[in-house]
């Protein structure tokens, strides 16, 4: 028997193996748990219950659609390019919306961008990972995400600390500071802190969280060393991306690109 043959029992034990049974039950308990959400939040007056319910169903409709397009475009590497740039845009617009209205939500491309595409591009070109569809997808999706996050989180509250704080900032022009320089002094403090939920997943993953791609890695049959190692991989990526994004949706906001922030989350 062959090394690679050796590994087929092992592959073949976990190939049965998801981390949920797929079937009317899961559709079930799923519609109940969006149902209840909604009805928590609107019991809760927290000014979303009809967008927790809308958010459910627009996820399971986009999850059907991107399965069906991921299966077609993965072999193809133009396709896939394309993909990710349509990933990219949409997270550059969410993030944007979530900031400020108008062009100016247009900035929040930058941080995500120049965030993102040195990671890709050096894990291309490193040979780490291999220029297929099926990988590239999955790991661009993921950084993208992260920079997604890390953008809304940073521009919303650097925005909304400059508008609250608007006094300290003319006091701080009072002094001679520039206006790049006395914006940066209110707002970098508070809007660092969008990078403490990715630290705080590095800190605790294998203690209070098993990340998706460790569990996905164990349950495709990979040895759990392997899992390990490549959600380690995810996880400092993705620190540095964020860190990245953050720091440039900051100077973004301290030299005035976003204009004010949207007060009431879009539903």
């Amino acid at each position: 028997m062959t090394a690679q043959n050796g590994l087929w029992p092992a592959v073949e034990a976990a190939r049965p193996a998801t981390l949920l049974s797929v079937g009317p039950t899961l559709g079930v308990v799923m519609v109940v748990l969006a149902l209840a959400a909604t009805a928590v939040a609107a019991v809760g007056r927290l000014g979303h219950g009809p967008a927790v319910l809308r958010s459910a169903v627009r996820a399971a409709v986009q999850l059907a659609l991107v399965s069906v397009v991921i299966a077609t475009i993965t072999r193809s590497i133009p396709l896939t390019a394309v993909f990710v740039v349509l990933m990219y845009l949409v997270a550059a617009r969410v993030a944007g919306r979530r900031i400020t209205t108008g062009r100016a939500a247009w900035w929040a491309a930058v941080p995500i961008g120049v965030a993102t595409a040195p990671v890709i591009v050096l894990l291309l070109a490193t040979g780490l990972v291999p220029p297929h569809g099926i990988t590239v997808i999955p790991i661009a999706g993921i950084l993208i995400g992260g920079a997604l996050t890390a953008t809304t989180l940073a521009g919303r509250r650097a925005v909304e600390e400059l508008i609250h704080r608007r006094g300290e900032v003319e006091a701080a022009l009072s002094i001679g500071l520039s206006d790049r320089d006395a914006a940066m002094e209110i707002c970098r403090h508070h809007a660092a802190t969008a990078l403490i939920p990715a630290l705080d997943q590095t800190r605790t993953v294998g203690l209070v969280t098993l990340p998706g791609a460790f569990v996905g890695m164990l349950l495709g049959g990979a040895s759990p060393i392997a899992a390990g190692a490549v959600q380690l991989f995810v996880l400092i990526a993705l620190l540095a991306v964020e860190a990245v994004a953050i720091v440039l949706t900051i100077e973004l906001a301290a030299r005035g690109r976003f204009g004010r922030p949207v007060t009431v989350a879009r539903r």
